[in-house]
């Protein structure tokens, strides 16, 4: 599942459903590359905001530059879901389940032109990803067991490396899929060597600030490029192994531009002047654009329900920071934390509103964390609680809280105090501001006061990760099919577990953090479900996870879209997608820009 924005996503950040497509670049720059794409085939993408790192180990946003520059050990088919083998050509598993071996592909190279070899595995995991000091996302995902023990990696060759496992571990090869393996022989020296505050340099490396020639990535592209607030432009790696049937080289698209364009209105405007490849649709832009497929000479695709999901979360943490000062405002904490308060606001959003109007319908409800592709779904009618819309119950929850209503009917707590909270989500997203300001509205109908702001993500993601001062967010974590790759979400140790966040690694530490029974029996349940490799009973164990979810709320479920995108004709090979967080774009490598 995932990120902050992302699967419930394992890494993903914050990741955040952030939808892709194509767009062209703005009047003022568009003539040289018009001139260029003459000349090579080219493909242009769309996202809403900046990449915060280049660094695929500390990244915790989606959309991220990996999409197009790192291959895996294992990745997984975009429309089966079944896993396949990438940089690792195959791999075995011992019968006691602890031991597995990977054999690289033959001849794999780097960017640079450098092997890519087991020496370059054994390090990324054991330096990096195993390496407590580095706060990677990565490591939430392999810990195992009641400890939280790692693996133990060790090269055996140069193109086999071994995993031992301290116990089965059934999720292991999908926690593979999207995990980046980094080159030793460009990284190793900013592992070993700390910074002035104490803790390794490779924390800084690869910052957007990096002069994109030193990236190196062993992908289908490398960076050539990268403007601030405008685009990055990625060329097609030499030394990419993969081949076609007839044995031509791949990718066969020569450079892909990922403009920046921080309006999801702008991007459609430029949709529909034809200066874009391919747009990711909200509800709006479908009714829109469906009449203008033909004359725009553009296709419409859809994928059924986005793997994803949409909340809003309140925050639980009761810290301190180390200035021994709330994170929180104690007395909106003391709401917060109050399971009425928190139902009763999931009882006062008016669903099927918000999917009528803001989603024009092209969604459903949604309950659960778990996406609805995933065959460790629970449906309400296997038992999941719902909170349909219901003013009545919500209020009568208040009062029974010992909330009150003022002559005015303004919501009160038991002490006087006036019930008022920030709202945040990220201003880019023109569907979350909608979603966002009629919870504002429905809040207000049982006597709450929202104050709505927008703020762009990247001020979002500091406060939810670093500063942790908030109330309450709207966000989206990107789904998948395994429940395991949401555990930095969900296990209360984790990387994402935003609504009451731990200390991270480099990170000051937090003062009387603590975890709650019910985001302990999370965690004890995510341990059996990794332990267990009879699929009928992990479905029943992630069961219990999905309803201790919907009866705690720390996060309240709203509406799971579908996922649409238009792409121009001339993009060939598209198989789109919305179980893959990638969308379109999962098989980029054999996407072909036919000839006019």
């Amino acid at each position: 599942m995932v990120t902050l924005i992302s699967h419930v996503v394992r890494r993903s950040v914050l990741l955040l459903l952030i939808l892709f497509g194509a767009i062209g670049l703005t009047a003022c720059s568009l003539q040289p590359f018009k001139v260029n794409a003459a000349q090579v085939s080219q493909y242009v993408v769309t996202t809403l905001s900046d990449p915060k790192t280049f660094n695929p180990a500390l990244s915790q946003e989606w959309p991220a530059v990996s999409i197009f520059t790192d291959d895996f050990l294992v990745d997984q088919n975009g429309i089966t879901s079944d896993l396949e083998p990438e940089l690792a050509e195959f791999w075995t598993l011992s019968d006691d389940k602890l031991k597995y071996i990977f054999t690289l592909r033959e001849g794999l190279k780097w960017s640079d032109g450098q092997p890519l070899t087991a020496e370059d595995v054994a390090f990324t995991f054991n330096d990096i990803y195993l390496n407590e000091k580095i706060p990677s996302d990565v490591r939430d995902g392999l810990r195992i067991g009641e400890k939280g023990a790692l693996p133990k990696v060790q090269k055996l060759s140069d193109r086999q490396v071994e995993f031992l496992l301290p116990e089965p571990f059934s999720p292991f090869l999908r926690t593979l899929v999207g995990t980046s393996i980094l080159p030793a022989h460009v990284l190793r020296e900013s592992v070993t060597t700390n910074d002035s505050k104490g803790n390794p340099q490779f924390i800084s490396v690869w910052g957007t600030d990096t002069n994109p020639k030193k990236l190196v990535v062993n992908g289908p592209y490398f960076i050539e490029n990268y403007t601030t607030s405008q685009r990055l432009v990625f060329r097609r790696n030499p030394h990419y192994w993969r081949r076609d049937n007839q044995g031509n080289p791949l990718p066969y698209i020569e450079r892909i531009v990922w403009q920046i364009i921080e309006n999801t209105d702008t991007q459609l405007l430029k949709f529909r002047s034809a200066e874009l490849d391919a747009l990711g649709l909200g509800p709006d832009d479908f009714s829109l654009l469906k009449r203008e497929e033909q004359r725009g000479n553009f296709r419409i695709y859809s994928g059924g329900p986005a793997s994803g999901t949409n909340f809003i979360s309140f925050n639980l943490n009761r810290a301190k920071n180390s200035r021994n000062q709330p994170l929180v405002d104690p007395v909106k904490s003391g709401w917060f934390n109050t399971l009425a308060f928190r139902q009763a606001v999931a009882y006062a959003i008016d669903r099927p509103r918000m999917l009528n109007n803001t989603f024009r319908g092209i969604g459903q409800l949604q309950n659960s964390p778990v996406s609805v592709q995933s065959p460790y779904y629970l449906s309400p009618k296997e038992g999941l609680k719902v909170y349909d819309y219901n003013l009545q119950k919500a209020k009568e929850l208040l009062l029974g809280a010992g909330f009150k209503y003022n002559s005015r009917g303004q919501l009160l707590d038991a002490e006087g105090n006036r019930i008022r909270f920030n709202l945040i989500t990220n201003a880019e997203n023109r569907t979350r501001v909608e979603m966002a300001a009629q919870i504002k509205q429905d809040l207000s109908k049982i006597g709450m006061q929202v104050d709505f702001t927008p703020i762009s993500f990247g001020t979002l993601v500091e406060k939810l990760s670093v500063s942790r001062n908030w109330d309450c967010y709207l966000l989206g974590f990107t789904g998948g099919v395994e429940p395991n790759d949401g555990s930095n979400v969900w296990k209360s140790t984790g990387g994402l577990h935003s609504f009451n966040q731990g200390s991270q690694a480099g990170q000051p530490p937090l003062i009387g953090w603590q975890a709650s029974d019910w985001e302990k029996e999370i965690d004890r349940l995510f341990i059996a479900g990794a332990r267990e490799f009879d699929e009928q009973k992990r479905k029943e164990i992630y069961a219990k996870y999905q309803q201790i979810v919907q009866e705690q709320l720390p996060a309240i479920h709203l509406i799971n879209p579908l996922g649409i995108s238009a792409i121009r004709n001339f993009v060939q090979g598209v198989q789109y997608s919305s179980a893959d967080r990638r969308g379109s774009l999962w098989n980029i490598y054999e996407l072909k820009i036919a000839e006019n």
